[in-house]
């Protein structure tokens, strides 16, 4: 017997409806196991898309249970540092135990799980259509969970269900048994009330079948317009646990670091040292100078012995670009907590400890700036980049699958173990970015983090000039626009 199969018997604690209920369809999938081996079956592209997109939602190398895994291909094809694979039917198990000997396999109920130890993501791929009771599975979900766990499910679009009868009804169709119909409002809300929080959703597949040229074209694109997403065949979920107020106040502490960018900024050096308020156990901040035709540099080398009380380091930037300055400084910090601030002061430095509150409470994992709520004072932003801001907005908010309000506030914050994930996966767009924001936002969102908003008041710059030139940058975020709709929505 293969060391990395274990059979659970968990028959006993059904009720005896869920217990013919389940024992129909062990035999069921016992059945269907040596037709769903086969490469070549009907369905098989179908599989192979779904591998695809799990593969774009999952980065290599995390820890991995996969409920109803079948023969564990899915879970292969993510490259896992360690995973696990549960199924109850015999024959999938023994299948998926001789083909992956690196995994390991469980033959059990997916409502009664055997483990201890916690997972950075749980799929239940096809499965939520085939359940009991999903609610009781998520629930028992909650102890294989750490705060940063992804929860990431697909499911049937209800509106196949006829066009799946009949196709089953012709033998050409998915062997399956009666299915659960839910709509993403339904698993969302069954989410929620098993304590998670559903992060994003969208339709995949409108053609599940190869057929060159035309299947690809539906389902890289059409189906992800308003209209043709009705049409999908499966929807993904992704979602976390949700935050515990509790757990969030134990955390509440961090040190901090300021992240501060300046080019051409000498006249504000010493309102930030002055301005900027001490957060969590600790508070450095970081000064990146990148290429100023002022004094910038000599005015904070000057400047940051008259502060003793902040604990300051000054850096200059070895390239071009703020993002370039950003990279840099990011990775001199030392906090648990890194923010960005730009030296032109236009967001005021005491509202810093309010993004600080959202990522510990638990509202959000990446907490971005947004200056386009309130009022913002005269000549803060001229009329044609408040009309641009507004296009990128929507346009990234659909890109993204999250709102995104503000795309280029120069306030952003996470956590630095979260960016680091996200300089390790950086080679999946490469160095794109020459302001620094969308190197983060969308690593944020290819990494499935909870983004946050914080509306702040955009104050009027007091001293200089703007590094934006509002032309030649709109030009660069319609770039922006066409490279992210190719690396994350067009997969």
């Amino acid at each position: 017997m293969n060391t990395n199969y274990v059979h659970m018997d968990y028959s006993s604690t059904n009720t005896e409806p869920e217990f013919r209920y389940r024992q129909k369809r062990i035999q069921h999938w016992d059945r269907v196991s040596e037709t769903k081996a086969d490469a070549n079956r009907l369905g098989a592209y179908y599989h192979q898309l779904l591998a695809r997109f799990y593969r774009f939602l999952i980065p290599p190398g995390k820890s991995v249970l996969e409920l109803g895994c079948g023969h564990g291909d899915l879970l292969a094809a993510l490259q896992p540092e360690r995973g696990v694979g549960i199924d109850f039917s015999n024959e999938m198990i023994k299948s998926a135990a001789t083909k992956y000997p690196q995994m390991q396999f469980v033959r059990g109920d997916a409502a009664v799980l055997p483990f201890k130890a916690t997972f950075d993501v749980i799929i239940l791929s096809d499965l939520v259509n085939d359940l009991w009771d999903l609610q009781a599975v998520l629930e028992n979900l909650r102890p294989l969970c750490h705060p940063g766990t992804r929860i990431v499910l697909n499911f049937y679009n209800s509106l196949w269900r006829i066009p799946l009868g009949i196709v089953k009804q012709m033998g050409k169709g998915a062997d399956t048994l009666e299915q659960n119909w839910f709509s993403p409002h339904d698993v969302e809300n069954l989410l929620d009330l098993a304590g998670f929080e559903a992060i994003k959703n969208h339709a995949r597949i409108i053609f599940p079948t190869k057929l060159r040229g035309l299947a690809n074209f539906f389902n890289r694109f059409l189906v992800h317009l308003p209209l043709f997403r009705w049409f999908g065949l499966t929807y993904f979920i992704v979602g976390r646990p949700a935050p515990n107020p509790a757990a969030a106040d134990a955390n509440r502490n961090p040190a901090v670091t300021v992240l501060v960018p300046a080019r051409n900024e000498a006249g504000n050096i010493e309102n930030i040292l002055k301005r900027v308020p001490k957060m969590g156990s600790r508070t450095e901040i970081i000064f990146v100078e990148g290429n100023s035709t002022d004094d910038t540099y000599d005015v904070i080398e000057r400047t940051i012995p008259k502060f003793p009380a902040q604990e300051c380091r000054l850096f200059r930037q070895p390239g071009r670009g703020k993002g370039d300055a950003v990279r840099c400084g990011l990775e001199q910090a030392t906090g648990d907590i890194l923010m960005i601030l730009d030296a032109d002061l236009t967001v005021p430095p005491e509202d810093l400890p309010r993004f600080v509150n959202a990522l510990t409470s638990g509202k959000g994992e990446f907490i971005n700036g947004v200056r386009l709520v309130y009022p913002m004072e005269d000549k803060a932003m001229r009329f044609f980049n408040i009309l641009g801001n507004k296009f990128f907005s929507a346009t990234f908010s659909w890109l993204l699958g999250q709102p995104i309000k503000d795309t280029l506030c120069g306030t952003k914050v996470l956590y630095r173990r979260d960016y680091r994930f996200i300089a390790a996966n950086r080679k999946y767009f490469g160095d794109f970015d020459p302001f620094g924001d969308f190197d983060l936002l969308f690593g944020a969102a290819k990494l499935n983090l909870k983004i946050a908003e914080m509306p702040i008041r955009y104050r009027f710059r007091t001293y200089g000039d703007t590094n934006i030139d509002r032309w030649r940058h709109g030009w660069i975020l319609l770039k922006m626009v066409l490279f992210a709709a190719r690396k994350i929505k067009f997969i």
